[in-house]
C-alpha cells in the first residue's frame, strides 16, 4: 500500500505517522526529548536531539508497517522555535530557543518604546511579543561571539523547526508562509521577507531561508530507504486546520496540545485584528494564499503536565478527567495557568499562575477540575475576540490534540461557548494536514475536495448549560484573570 509519511515535530516529542489514501492512520511512532530550563523564563531544545528523535521515529514507523512505498513526506512543526546553525558543518551554534521562552521580552519592550508596535502588526499581522522568532534570532546574533558578522557573510542559516528538518533531510534551506509569518520578519501582504522589518531587528537577509509553497516538492531524501520527495511544509496549527478540512471562510478549529491554538479561516484576504489576535497565513497553494485569525494560549495540556510532574497528584495526564469528576463543579475554585504569562488576547508577560477560591474544603479533585476548566475559559476569550474581529458567530468548533480526548473538558467547552464542539473520527489532524499538503503535491490526492470528503465527525458535544450559569462562571474567571495580572502591583 502506498502511504504518505508525516513528520510531526512538537514541543515535547517527535512523531512520525503513516496515512493511507482515505486519511486513515497506518502507523505511529513517538519519542519524547529533553526540555532544558537554564534560567527562569528560558526554554531550550537541543536541535541535534530533535533531529535524532525525528529520524528515529520515522524509521521506526516504516519498519513496523513493513516498509511500505512512501509517495511523499510532509513536515509539520512547533513554529516559532528558533535554530541557528553553520551552513558548512550543519552544527547548531546553540540550543534552539523554544516558542515558550521569554528571554526577549525586554527587546520587545524596547521596540514598543520606539513606537514600532503598529508597524510590526501592520506588516506581519503579529503583536510584538517574545513568543515570535525574530527577537530570538536577534538575541542569538547579539549574544554568540561573531555570529552577526558570520551571518552577514552567509556562513550561518536560521530556521524554525520545519527549516531545520528540511535541511537535514534534503539540504534545502526553505520554509513556507505559515512558518515564515511567525518570525516578525515576513510581510504577509506581499508574501516576502521585509527589508524594513529586518532592519528594525538588525537581521541580515543572508541568514534567511527561501519561502516556498506549503504544498510542493522542495527536495528528496534517501535517509529512509529509496529516494522520497519532501513535498509539504506547514506549521503545526495551520497543518491541523488543513487536516480538519477547515477550508472555507468561517470554519474554525482548536488544537488542545501543550498550548491551545485556535484558528478561524477568513479567506483569501488578511483580516486585521482590533482585539489583539494574530493575522496569519494558513497555507499557500500555487498562487493562492489563505489567511486566518489566530489566538494562542500558552498553557493548556502543559498545565495538566504540571499536575503530573510538578505536584504529583496524578501519575499520567489521562488520569486528570477521572480526578476532576470527583467533584460536581468548580465550587468557586479557579486556576489561571499563566506560568509563562498570558497569550491572546491579553498578551501579558507579567501575569503569573494562580489559584483562587481555595478553602479548607478544597481537595485535589477541585484542583484538577480548575486546571481543566482553565483551558476552556482561555479558549472562550479567544473565540469571542475572533467573533468581534470577523463579524462571524461561531456555530461549530472542530477540535483535536491530546486534551480533546477528554470528554469532560470538551463538554465544558461546548457549554461555555454555547456552540457545538466536534471531535473528528481521525484526531491526528496536525500530521494529517502535513500529509495532505505533501500528497497534493505529488498527486496522491487529487484536490482539496477529496480532502473535505475524507473528514468525518466522531463525537459531537452540544451545549447544555443555561445562560445564567455560563455568565456566572465567566464572571468568576474574569475576576481571577485580573488578579493574576496585578500580582506585581
Amino acid at each position: 500500500m502506498d502511504c504518505i509519511l508525516a513528520l510531526d515535530q512538537g514541543t515535547t516529542s517527535s512523531r512520525a505517522l503513516l496515512f493511507d489514501g482515505g486519511g486513515a492512520v497506518r502507523g505511529v511512532a513517538q519519542k519524547e526529548f529533553t526540555q532544558h530550563f537554564p534560567r527562569p523564563g528560558w526554554v531550550e531544545h537541543d536541535p541535534l536531539e530533535i533531529w535524532a528523535t525525528q529520524l528515529e521515529v520515522a524509521r521506526e514507523v516504516l519498519a513496523r508497517a513493513g516498509n511500505p512505498r512512501v509517495a511523499a513526506i510532509g513536515i509539520t512543526n512547533q513554529r516559532e522555535t528558533t535554530v541557528l546553525w553553520d551552513r558548512a558543518t550543519g552544527e547548531p551554534l546553540a540550543n534552539a530557543i523554544v516558542w515558550q521562552d521569554r528571554r526577549t521580552t525586554g527587546i520587545c519592550d524596547e521596540l514598543r518604546a520606539q513606537g514600532l508596535a503598529n508597524f510590526f502588526q501592520e506588516r506581519t499581522g503579529l503583536v510584538l511579543d517574545a513568543y515570535f522568532s525574530g527577537t530570538k534570532l536577534q538575541w542569538l546574533l547579539d549574544t554568540l561571539p561573531g555570529a552577526r558578522e558570520r551571518a552577514a557573510r552567509g556562513e550561518l542559516a536560521f530556521g524554525t523547526i520545519d527549516t531545520w528538518l528540511a535541511w537535514k533531510l534534503t539540504g534545502a534551506h526553505v520554509t513556507d508562509p505559515s512558518n515564515a509569518s511567525r518570525t516578525l520578519l515576513f510581510n504577509i501582504h506581499e508574501g516576502r521577507w521585509d527589508e524594513e522589518l529586518l532592519g528594525a531587528l538588525r537581521i541580515p537577509a543572508e541568514v534567511l531561508p527561501r519561502v516556498v509553497d506549503s504544498s510542493g516538492v522542495v527536495g528528496a531524501t534517501d535517509l529512509l530507504g529509496g529516494r522520497i520527495p519532501v513535498a509539504g511544509i506547514a506549521g503545526d496549527q495551520q497543518a491541523a486546520t488543513f487536516g480538519q478540512a477547515c477550508l472555507a471562510p468561517g470554519m474554525a478549529k482548536n488544537t488542545y496540545g501543550t498550548g491551545c491554538f485556535l484558528l478561524l479561516n477568513t479567506g483569501d484576504r488578511p483580516t486585521t485584528s482590533r482585539n489583539r489576535l494574530l493575522t496569519t497565513p494558513l497555507w499557500k497553494l500555487g498562487d493562492r494564499t489563505s489567511y486566518a485569525l489566530e489566538g494562542s494560549v500558552f498553557m493548556a495540556g502543559a498545565a495538566v503536565q504540571w499536575l503530573r510532574d510538578g505536584l504529583g497528584i496524578i501519575r499520567t495526564s489521562a488520569e486528570v478527567e477521572a480526578l476532576a469528576r470527583t467533584v460536581p463543579g468548580n465550587e468557586g475554585v479557579y486556576h489561571v495557568p499563566a506560568f509563562v504569562g498570558l497569550g491572546a488576547p491579553f498578551w501579558d508577560p507579567s501575569a503569573r499562575g494562580t489559584f483562587f477560591g481555595l478553602t479548607r474544603g478544597t481537595h485535589k479533585g477541585h484542583i484538577a477540575r480548575a486546571v481543566l476548566e482553565s483551558i476552556a475559559y482561555q479558549a472562550v476569550e479567544v473565540i469571542r475576540a475572533m467573533e468581534a474581529d470577523s463579524g462571524i458567530q461561531l456555530q461549530e468548533l472542530r477540535v483535536d490534540g491530546g486534551a480533546s480526548r477528554n470528554d469532560l473538558l470538551m463538554q465544558f467547552q461546548a457549554d461555555l461557548l454555547g456552540a457545538a464542539v466536534v471531535r473528528p473520527e481521525i484526531t491526528e489532524t496536525t500530521a494529517l494536514g502535513a500529509a495532505y499538503l505533501a500528497g497534493l503535491a505529488v498527486g496522491f490526492w487529487e484536490d482539496s475536495g477529496q480532502i473535505a470528503l475524507n473528514w468525518r465527525p466522531g463525537t459531537r458535544f452540544e451545549p447544555s448549560m443555561d445562560a445564567r450559569e455560563r455568565s456566572a462562571l465567566l464572571d468568576g474567571w474574569h475576576r481571577a484573570v485580573e488578579r493574576s495580572r496585578g500580582w506585581l502591583d
